[in-house]
């Protein structure tokens, strides 16, 4: 267990990095709207969705009806249905951890849990856990953090809210990197622009979202069975 958890912290240094810069960025815009670290440890815990908590701000400030927010909501983070579909194999046999790991996917987490196999030694659903664990924890940390200086230290938080789309752009850069396979990325890509094109920038999110997955859905023994070799190329 102590394996497997050196593992998992050391493969999630990259996202506490980021989680942390911007859970503070968060924490910060919170604050600017009134709302203190009580606020900002609730909504990281129990909501827990990044780039829809920067959205929930507004939506808080601004008094929007649960309609709204929960329309808001699925349009937003939209994806982890299609996250959650890809994972079924994956979080199969983990017992009494399944709900919080479904709970914890987020699109880094995601990225670390499918980046490929574990070394021989390491628990892979311990793994699992422990990585979505960390992640949660390095969120909560940076958006307590930013509650507490943006009480302190009002400021203008103008423009923090493109930290999120920052990361994104980060986490798929590093993917691209590291990956052999870039059919994946290619496919987001190109569907997203193709959807952005013909639907508009307010309402392509969910058709490109199904068109990716059922473009993936098609690639899929392909993709299974470069993953397979990718393992046993780990493993070995």
């Amino acid at each position: 267990m102590v394996k497997t958890a050196k593992y998992a912290l050391v493969q999630s240094l990259p996202v506490m990095a980021g989680y942390l810069v911007l859970g503070l960025g968060f924490g910060v815009l919170l604050a600017s709207k009134g709302y203190g670290v009580g606020w900002a440890f609730a909504m990281s815990t129990l909501i827990y969705a990044g780039s829809m908590q920067y959205v929930a701000v507004d939506l808080v400030a601004g008094g929007a009806s649960l309609i709204a927010a929960a329309l808001m909501t699925l349009t937003v983070n939209a994806r982890h249905l299609f996250y959650g579909i890809s994972m079924v194999e994956r979080y199969r046999h983990t017992g009494p951890a399944k709900p919080y790991l479904i709970f914890a996917l987020t699109d880094e987490t995601y990225s670390l849990v499918c980046s490929g196999g574990v070394p021989e030694g390491v628990d892979q659903k311990g793994y699992f856990f422990l990585v979505s664990l960390f992640d949660h924890l390095y969120w909560i940390a940076g958006s307590v953090a930013g509650a507490l200086v943006g009480t302190l230290l009002p400021f203008d938080s103008t423009g923090i809210d493109f930290s999120m789309t920052a990361l994104f752009l980060v986490v798929m850069t590093e993917q691209w990197r590291t990956a052999r396979d870039h059919r994946p990325a290619l496919t987001g890509l190109g569907v997203s622009v193709v959807c952005l094109l013909i639907f508009g920038p307010e309402e392509f999110l969910i058709p490109a979202m199904i068109g990716i997955t059922v473009v993936l859905t098609v690639l899929r023994p392909a993709l299974q069975s470069k993953e397979e070799e990718e393992a046993a190329h780990v493993r070995d």
